[in-house]
């Protein structure tokens, strides 16, 4: 780690800070990720029928649409690194809460509060690391928190597959699934201890008027020269800026929230989290035992973190438009391809081929490039408050979709029409919309400091034809 002084900044503490803050990210995963094993054990340990068991899965998903709403007025108030600590401990309480319930009401109400937590780690994650990265960096930067959240996924899978092998059928659906989410209670704490390492964010700390403190994170980060001409373009952003989000219904900034909020729910509709939450119970639905379900779900989340891997290597080289453009056509070729096997009754040696596929291309652009342009494109002013807005709608349109996938997916009469192929057609037909999209209205951002890109908003489409440096 360079001396603080250096006149290169140290790479280390960014490093350090960023994977910190990242730690958010992987409680995202795991305790998302956590009820796709679980559901099954409690849907028969509450007997649950099909409207039950999606909101036994889809509370958490109201928590994280409540959590997205408090964090906004909490980060722009208090600060990102209180909003953060804040997601640490719900996620804490949430998992001593979810392990021990004798009813499903009170399981509901703790599922929730982890919800709020995951609400909160979603936007206060990629928001913290973009404000407080270099411009050159920050794609990699902010697409490591996304790396954390398949790295959940990945590892409550991993813990889910060994829990269940610990006993039979009925230990399985009376204890397993306390294990489950009891064991998140550890990195939980490990986050809460390791907040206490990283500063505020300095952008946060310019608007606060503690313009000292702002300069020596960034001199930190950056070297005291590049600190201070970065310290006065914040200024000049911030004095420019109006405090309310009323500025981005103004002319030339009304486009920047449609864009966020737009990309924010086809991130969604697009299936991923039918196959992230619900993956065995379609795996097992198309006829593949219960055991190797659970392990075929590993094997997807070890895809979801290669590929993300691959989306950060690539994401400040090739820019975030490639990315998104190519992830998506893939995404939805997979979708179409699947629901061909499904309708066509060719499941065996082709389903698990096309999910890895659909998985990875997600991974390398949507996933993480979503939430990179997210945490880049709104005023500093006002960017907890608009990205908190984004993410709401990314979490009603998760909601839409975790509700709606057991229907989707067990309705006899779709089922007995088009063999299971129904919510596969429905998720690539969402492909193709964002692909518009995408190509039509989605700007590059690669390059551009973050006072550059709001500029670039507020003078039009020719500000984006030019050269960032």
């Amino acid at each position: 780690m360079r001396h603080p002084h250096s006149d290169r900044g140290s790479a280390g503490f960014l490093l350090l800070v960023c994977l910190v803050a990242t730690l958010g990210g992987l409680l995202f995963g795991y305790d998302t990720g956590v009820i796709s094993d679980a559901i099954g054990f409690l849907t028969q340990r509450f007997s649950l029928t099909p409207a039950m068991e999606g909101w036994a899965m889809s509370c958490a998903i109201f928590g994280c649409a409540l959590g997205a709403v408090l964090a906004g007025v909490v980060g722009d108030r208090l600060g990102r690194k209180r909003l953060l600590v804040l997601a640490a401990f719900l996620f804490a309480v949430s998992s001593v809460g979810t392990s021990l319930p004798k009813t499903l009401g009170v399981f509901i109400v703790f599922r929730t509060l982890a919800g709020i937590g995951i609400g909160m780690a979603a936007l206060a994650s990629p928001m913290y690391i973009a404000e407080i990265s270099p411009a050159r960096s920050r794609g990699r930067l902010v697409s490591l928190n996304q790396l954390a959240i398949v790295t959940g996924f990945l590892l409550v899978y991993l813990a889910n597959y060994f829990i269940t092998r610990q006993g039979g059928e009925t230990w399985r659906i009376t204890t397993s699934w306390r294990w489950m989410f009891g064991l998140g209670l550890v990195p939980s704490v490990f986050f809460l201890l390791m907040l206490s390492f990283v500063p505020e964010s300095p952008r946060w700390l310019v608007e606060q008027g503690r313009r000292q403190e702002a300069h020596d994170i960034l001199a930190r980060v950056n070297g005291p020269a590049v600190a201070f001409a970065e310290l006065k373009e914040i200024e000049t952003s911030l004095a420019t800026e109006s405090a309310t989000l009323g500025q981005l219904l103004q002319p030339g900034f009304r486009v920047v929230l449609v864009i966020g909020v737009a990309l924010a729910i086809l991130q969604q509709v697009t299936g991923i989290n039918a196959f992230l939450y619900y993956g065995p119970e379609i795996l097992k639905k198309l006829g593949t035992a219960a055991d190797t379900a659970l392990l075929q779900q590993v094997i997807v989340g070890a895809a979801n973190l290669v590929f993300t891997l691959v989306a950060i290597w690539t994401v400040d080289r090739l820019g975030r438009r490639p990315l998104m453009l190519l992830g998506v056509a893939g995404m939805g070729v997979c979708l179409f391809g699947m629901g061909a096997a499904a309708y066509h009754q060719r499941i065996e040696g082709w389903m698990l081929v096309l999910i890895i596929g659909y998985i990875a291309c997600f991974a390398m652009s949507v996933g993480p490039v979503t939430w990179v342009i997210l945490a880049e494109i709104f005023p500093t002013r006002v960017r907890g408050r608009a990205l908190a807005v984004a993410t709401l709608f990314l979490w009603v349109a998760d909601w839409v979709v975790t509700q709606t996938a057991p229907f989707l997916n067990k309705d006899p009469w779709l089922t007995q029409t088009f063999h299971s192929a129904a919510p596969f057609w429905i998720y690539g037909a969402m492909c193709v919309i964002e692909l518009i999209f995408v190509w039509r209205f989605v700007p590059e951002t690669k390059g551009r400091t973050l006072e550059e890109i709001e500029r670039s908003w507020a003078h039009g489409r020719q500000a984006w034809t030019a050269d960032p440096r």
